[in-house]
């Protein structure tokens, strides 16, 4: 597995088609916390704060959200493949940018400040 320096070097390394869903993701989580720090952390793109962190990577069919929220949103989830604070997004679809947002702030900041969205 290479190692990558930023997540632009993970992003270019995968595939045309996750390419494209892994901006999104980036945008949305950016958009959600943007003091985040953002860092390759155990070979995935990272966003650290102070209280807590996200991270996102890509499969050969999926690409997914990890340490999100995922109590504080089930009927937003239903629609996707979950499990233990990962949240799996197909390829072919295009990335529920307000629902990536409020999982973000939800485990970053409280499920309370989901609310002004």
């Amino acid at each position: 597995m290479p190692e990558f320096t930023t997540v632009d070097d993970y992003i270019a390394a995968q595939s045309p088609a996750a390419q494209m869903r892994l901006r999104e993701l980036r945008e949305a989580i950016r958009s959600a916390v943007p003091e985040a720090t953002e860092v390759i952390s155990y070979g995935m793109p990272t966003y650290k704060l102070p209280v807590s962190f996200v991270s996102f990577g890509a499969a050969k069919r999926h690409c997914a959200l990890y340490g999100s929220a995922m109590d504080a949103f089930p009927d937003e989830l239903r629609a996707y493949d979950t499990g233990r604070g990962t949240v799996r997004f197909p390829l072919d679809q295009p990335i529920p940018q307000d629902l990536v947002r409020k999982l973000v702030i939800a485990k970053t900041v409280g499920p309370d400040a989901t609310r002004k969205l």
